[in-house]
């Protein structure tokens, strides 16, 4: 099974030799308006088509069970749940659904939230979604926490790693996040870099990347590179980049059992694509 078996982690990096990229967002320049995807800014060229989903289906009056030919359901397929981040609730199919285009994940009170897997994996290639959330209730402290993750094939952390490339501590934060693990023994500390970058109201509707090559790990919003990760092996850990093969997740987590703040997180699209001299290497 597709879990997070693990605590948000407190502990921000251990003498990494990394570059990190941190910083408030900037007043546009002026001229003329340069393209709000990484895709496009950096030419990755066409999405792959069987990887991708535009969630061109579904509707409110009949909301659609995502693509199964492009997704992993919760619980394993419609109609099913099961145990929740750190057993605090359920990921349940019924909570994730295509309405109107997009792809609709809901947090309700009593815990039950929304969880989205790709049966795809590859080692290296990008990933974008255009994505936003929002709470839907008062604010008791009992928060979910959207995430975009690139999630280890083998099911294996931390021993083989995890790329949390947005990962917020509420719906709708005005600060991106981002927690990138190394692939490390079970037994020692958290070992992870964090990214953060302020002036993002994630309320509204942002697309959010990353790049993972044999070299670097960089990360994108709205086509602005927000950090960048390479190296930082030690006796502890591999390199940030050195992970084996992953495959992109969705997920609302809930952190704290019930009682929870309700939230909804929406995806307009998710689409992957390849490196240029990826092939063979899936």
């Amino acid at each position: 099974m597709y879990k997070r078996p693990r605590a948000r982690p407190l502990a921000v990096g251990f003498g990494a030799a990394a570059l990190v990229v941190t910083f408030a967002a900037a007043t546009a320049n002026a001229g003329p308006a340069r393209p709000s995807t990484a895709a496009e800014r950096y030419g990755w060229g066409a999405p792959l088509p069987e990887w991708s989903d535009e969630f061109g289906y579904g509707s409110e009056a009949d909301p659609a069970v995502p693509d199964r030919d492009k997704w992993r359901l919760a619980g394993g397929g419609p109609g099913e749940c099961w145990p929740g981040h750190g057993d605090n609730g359920r990921r349940c199919d019924a909570n994730t659904r295509v309405v109107g285009g997009v792809l609709r994940m809901t947090g309700e009170a009593n815990g039950d939230s929304g969880w989205l897997a790709s049966p795809y994996g590859q080692r290296y290639g990008r990933w974008e979604a255009r994505v936003r959330s929002r709470a839907t209730a008062r604010d008791n402290g009992r928060q979910y926490h959207p995430l975009l993750i690139l999630w280890p094939d083998s099911g294996k952390h931390p021993q083989d790693g995890e790329y949390d490339y947005l990962e917020n501590g509420a719906p709708g934060e005005q600060c991106a996040e981002a927690f990138l693990h190394y692939p490390h023994p079970e037994d020692v500390p958290v070992q992870q870099e964090f990214a953060q970058k302020c002036g993002v109201d994630l309320s509204r509707w942002h697309n959010v990347a990353i790049e993972w090559t044999e070299d670097h790990l960089r990360g994108f919003i709205d086509g602005k590179e927000w950090f960048r990760f390479s190296g930082g092996a030690n006796a502890d850990r591999a390199c940030v980049q050195c992970a084996p093969s992953m495959h992109q997740t969705i997920q609302l987590d809930n952190f704290h059992g019930d009682d929870m703040q309700s939230a909804v997180y929406e995806i307009d699209w998710a689409r992957v694509y390849d490196l240029p001299d990826n092939e063979g290497v899936r």
